[in-house]
This record gives structure tokens, C-alpha cells and sequence, in this order.
């Protein structure tokens, strides 16, 4: 029994040259096993779906879907999966770009063959590659994001749980009359509703109500209608 089993690769790299160099880099590690391949991003979202690889090696400029687009379809159809955008400038847009996708590495132009290898290892042990050089950005951003996360997190608090669900409501693009005939109110109440949230959150129209919603990463489960009123607000 292999006690060991090998990282199970997929390779997504337009350019075929270089894709069968860092293959064969690859392979040349023990543990390390290329069980996927793609040139654009359709086929590397398929070949993700059906490999279900450990750590996937994604090219930022993939055509049909690019890397990052790639990147977050991969998150999404593969969660188990560690994925790594290659190619990269040394910029903080494009890697704040792929981590937010749902990238755990993300290496520059320039990188070797051997750093590939170590960053295939690297992110299935778990662990976050970032330049170092933009790692202070990546810290920043992640604090303020936190930050906003947690002001969010405080204002829905002052919600009730009937203007938790009227702000689903309005997320979804409910008018008054739907709002008020999903909740079994008259269309004065669910208006009387909608005020109070709106200066709850500090907005001032039912659409940036919606769009604070959407902004702060709430998760739609947060608005469940048949919500407990003792539920503890989460954001994910």
C-alpha cells in the first residue's frame, strides 16, 4: 500500500512547449504526478471536474477563460483543489486578483522550473505562496477586509430579524408588493421596514441596501426567510 501517494497534478498552460517542460519537470519529482492537462480555461474546468486533482497549475493567460476566471471556476467546481496562477506580473491587481479567485499561490514571470515543483508542494502541505514583495499588499488588503467584514457584521446585528429578511428580499430585487406578500404584510409595513434598514446600514435607496448586501460578501444563507430569530450572524 503506498503510504504516500503522489500530488496529483493539472497543468494549464496555452503555450505547448512550455507546457510539456514544466510536465516533465514535474513528473521528475517522486511525488508529484501530472494526471491533467489543458491549453484554455474551458478545458481546464473540465479536466479539473473530471481529475479532481490535489493542486492545479494555472497560466494567467489562458484563452477562452483566463486565469483567473479559470481560477474561481476551478474553487467553485473543486473546492479540495489548491490552485496556483503562473505567469504573473509582479503587480499587486493581478495576484490580489487570483488570491480572491481562490488561488493559494501565485508566482511572477520569471519563475524556474524548480520553483514550480517547490510551490506543487508547498500549497498541497497547505501552505500560501505570495512574492515577497507584495506580500505587505496582500496583509493590508486582508486587515481592511476584515475590518469591513466586521462593520458589516455589527450593523446587521442592529437588523431585526423581519428587516434581515425584508434585505434578502431587496437583494433578490423584490419590490414592496413581493416583499409584502412573501412575508404576509401589507405594503405600508414592509415600506415602514425598509426605511428603518436603510438607516440601520446607513444607505439611502433600496438599491444600495442591495448593493451592501452583495459588497460585503454576505452569504445567502444569512437571509434565509425561515431564519431562527436567535441565528448568530456568519459571513463567509
Amino acid at each position: 500500500m503506498d503510504v504516500n501517494p503522489k500530488v496529483r497534478v493539472l497543468l494549464a498552460e496555452p503555450q505547448m512547449l512550455l507546457r510539456e517542460a514544466v510536465r516533465v519537470a514535474l513528473s521528475n519529482a517522486d511525488d508529484i504526478e501530472v494526471v491533467a492537462e489543458a491549453s484554455d480555461g474551458m478545458g481546464a474546468v473540465a479536466a479539473a471536474r473530471t481529475a479532481k486533482p490535489d493542486v492545479a497549475l494555472i497560466d494567467v493567460a489562458l484563452t477562452g477563460r483566463d486565469g483567473v476566471q479559470t481560477t474561481r471556476m476551478i474553487a467553485e467546481a473543486v473546492p479540495s483543489c489548491r490552485i496556483v496562477v503562473l505567469g504573473g506580473r509582479e503587480d499587486e491587481g493581478p495576484m490580489m486578483e487570483a488570491m480572491e479567485a481562490g488561488a493559494s499561490g501565485y508566482l511572477t514571470e520569471g519563475a524556474a522550473l524548480g520553483d514550480l515543483v517547490d510551490a506543487t508542494k508547498a500549497v498541497f502541505r497547505g501552505e500560501a505562496l505570495v512574492p515577497p514583495r507584495l506580500l505587505a499588499t496582500l496583509l493590508n488588503k486582508l486587515i481592511r477586509h476584515r475590518r469591513e467584514r466586521d462593520e458589516a457584521i455589527f450593523l446587521l446585528s442592529q437588523l431585526t430579524r423581519r428587516e434581515r429578511q425584508v434585505l434578502a428580499m431587496l437583494a433578490r430585487g423584490a419590490d414592496n408588493r413581493a416583499i409584502a406578500e412573501a412575508l404576509a404584510i401589507s405594503p405600508d409595513t414592509a415600506r415602514t421596514h425598509i426605511q428603518n434598514l436603510l438607516g440601520k446600514l446607513g444607505v439611502h435607496s433600496r438599491l444600495e441596501a442591495a448593493a451592501f448586501a452583495a459588497r460585503k460578501g454576505l452569504h445567502e444563507d444569512l437571509f434565509r426567510l425561515d431564519e431562527p430569530a436567535s441565528a448568530t450572524v456568519t459571513l463567509v
